[in-house]
C-alpha cells in the first residue's frame, strides 16, 4: 500500500499572511505596468527628444576671415584669434558660492584690461545681467584673467568666449587700398568691403555626438 500524502494545513493568520503577499505583489506589479505603460504612451516623445539633444549638439563655427596678399606676396591683412571677456556682477562667486565683493572684482578688471577703475566699478554696480567687459582681448590678457580666477578661486560669472581680430603688420600703409573691417569682422571699406564675399568664408556647422 502507498504511503498516505500528508496534508499540511495553513491556519487563519497562515492564510491572511499568504493573501497579504500575494496582494502586495499583485499591487507592486500593476504599478510597474502603469509607470511603463506612462513613460512609454505619454512621455515617451518628450524623452526621446531628451535623450537626443544629450547626445548630440552642434555649434556653429565661423571661420577665420581670409588673409590679404600684395603681388609679392606680403601679407597685408591678417586675422588672428583673440577672446572676448563678458561677465554677470550677481553670478561672479567664490567656490564656496560667497558673491565676489565688486571693488575687488572693479580692481582685476581695471588693472588686467587697463581700463578705469571708477567707470568699471560702475558699470559692475549697475549692470544686473551679463555685459562684455572687454573685447578683443590677446593671449597674454586672458592668461592673466585666468590666473588671477585660479588663484582667487572664482568659480563662476566670468565668461570667455572666442573672438577674431584683423591685424594690419604695416599699419597705415595703403590704407585707403586695403580699407578695414567693423566689429564683426566684416568688410566695411576698401579691398576689405570689396572681396568681403571671399574673405569672409562660409560658416559651418559641428555636430558633437557623445
Amino acid at each position: 500500500m502507498g504511503r498516505k500524502r500528508k496534508i499540511i494545513k495553513i491556519d487563519a493568520y497562515g492564510q491572511k499572511k499568504l493573501f497579504s503577499c500575494l496582494f502586495v505583489s499583485f499591487a507592486l506589479l500593476l504599478l510597474l505596468i502603469v509607470r511603463i505603460g506612462f513613460l512609454q504612451f505619454v512621455q515617451g516623445a518628450n524623452l526621446k527628444e531628451t535623450a537626443v539633444k544629450n547626445q548630440l549638439s552642434s555649434k556653429t563655427i565661423t571661420p577665420n576671415r581670409g588673409t590679404l596678399y600684395d603681388s609679392k606676396g606680403k601679407a597685408l591683412a591678417v586675422s588672428a584669434k583673440v577672446d572676448t571677456v563678458s561677465v554677470n556682477p550677481s553670478q561672479v562667486k567664490y567656490s564656496d558660492e560667497t558673491e565676489v565683493n565688486k571693488e575687488i572684482l572693479a580692481h582685476a578688471f581695471s588693472d588686467i584690461f587697463k581700463l578705469d577703475y571708477s567707470e568699471t566699478l560702475k558699470k559692475l554696480n549697475t549692470k544686473n545681467s551679463t555685459f562684455v567687459i572687454a573685447e578683443k582681448v590677446e593671449n597674454d590678457k586672458i592668461t592673466a584673467l585666468q590666473n588671477w580666477m585660479k588663484d582667487n578661486k572664482i568659480a563662476s560669472g566670468i565668461e570667455i568666449n572666442d573672438d577674431i581680430k584683423r591685424y594690419y603688420p604695416y599699419n597705415n600703409l595703403a590704407s585707403n587700398l586695403i580699407g578695414f573691417t567693423g566689429a564683426e569682422n566684416s568688410g566695411l571699406a576698401g579691398l576689405e568691403s570689396t572681396l568681403d564675399d571671399v574673405l569672409s568664408g562660409t560658416p559651418r556647422k559641428n555636430l558633437n555626438i557623445y
